[in-house]
């Protein structure tokens, strides 16, 4: 058998909720599912289907409604934007593990191949922008589900997204009560005060986002390398983040407080021998306060993990609202009929109701 996926009792009545054709006349449904990712098995808490898209006013399902034969006319880009949108709000500790697609009979010979071109556009979209690297220990293997409506029959199915030649594997899918239940949680405030030098102070905002992603490379480094103290205390990496719980003992949920402390310089294995000099026009200043959380399932999570997780959310947070605003930048200008003057800028990007980043140029 191949991985095991431990799947929230919540999620077999909402998958069971989900009929095709529906009340739009779909012939198919498609979602995403979400949970965390272990190197013995994956939780998954959450199925999510792709919603209707709008086109004039008027709802459309992501796949042609006259499309009773085939799936040929799904809609992979709604489906992976509606992926990216979702992964944007999921907190440290949960990622998008994979797809699901509910049928009609009619239409499961195709689905499978449906399923691996949806697992790897979903994955191309998402990763696009990210600013962490993914290490040895990280499981690169999504899961493919397929739910006949006729049958209610259930295929699980998992492909390895390294190796775009990859074949499907079985995996065994099992529904289980509680798995959303006494998640450790982790919690992180971490100041931002960067400069980002801009070459040309014309650029446009969809040039922008380049100049943007170079200048949080370097500090999304400097947060990957950085030291994390779990509540207050240097610990080793393998050490269990819930110590001293007695075998067999009932879960309970606790919180940890990390910080993350920056080297003040590179390390000399990464310091370079010469510097490049280039003229800037402007600079780019980002602000403020970043407030994260994130989510452990295992009370035998180690520390490697718990850095890891909040690290990464640190990382994600920051990126998803730089792209955010100049998403926003770009569409002003579209609607206004004009593109702005980035040299006359002062905007604020809300990061949440009780974090702000601001963005400006002097």
């Amino acid at each position: 058998m191949g991985r095991g996926y431990i799947v929230e009792n919540m999620v077999e009545k909402y998958l069971s909720s989900l009929q095709a054709p529906d009340s739009t006349g779909t012939s198919c449904v498609t979602g995403l599912l979400i949970g965390q990712s272990t190197s013995q098995r994956d939780l998954v808490a959450l199925a999510v289907r792709t919603p209707q898209r709008n086109t004039d006013g008027q709802g459309s399902p992501s796949i042609n409604r006259r499309a009773w034969i085939s799936l040929d006319h799904l809609d992979v880009e709604w489906v992976t934007e509606h992926a990216r949108q979702v992964s944007r709000m999921l907190p440290g500790g949960l990622s998008i593990l994979g797809v699901f697609l509910v049928t009609v009979p009619e239409l499961s010979k195709e689905a499978q191949n449906t399923l691996r071109q949806l697992i790897f556009a979903v994955d191309k979209h998402i990763s696009k922008g990210r600013l962490w690297s993914l290490t040895n220990e990280d499981v690169t293997e999504k899961v493919a589900l397929h739910i006949c409506t006729g049958t209610r029959k259930t295929v699980c199915r998992t492909f390895d997204i390294r190796d775009p030649k990859s074949s499907a594997k079985p995996a065994d899918w099992k529904y289980q009560l509680g798995v959303c239940t006494s998640w450790q949680v982790l919690t992180c405030s971490v100041g931002l005060d960067l400069l980002i030098p801009v070459l040309d102070m014309r650029v446009l905002p969809q040039d922008m986002e380049k100049c943007m992603k170079e200048g949080l490379k370097i500090w999304a480094k400097q947060i990957e390398v950085g030291l994390c103290l779990i509540n207050g205390k240097i610990l080793a990496d393998e050490t269990e983040i819930v110590a001293g719980q007695k075998k067999n003992a009932k879960p309970v949920q606790q919180t940890f407080q990390a910080q993350i402390l920056i080297p003040m310089a590179e390390p000399p294995s990464v310091q370079t021998s010469t510097v490049l000099v280039k003229m800037c026009s402007g600079s780019l200043s980002l602000k403020g306060m970043v407030h994260c959380r994130a989510y452990l399932q295992s009370n035998k999570s180690r520390v490697e993990d718990a850095a890891k997780v909040i690290k990464r959310d640190i990382i994600n947070t920051v990126s998803s609202r730089v792209e955010m605003f100049l998403e926003g930048l770009l569409m002003e200008g579209v609607d206004n009929g004009k593109l702005p003057n980035l040299s006359a800028l002062l905007l604020y990007v809300i990061m949440s109701t009780i974090n702000l980043l601001s963005l400006y140029l002097p």
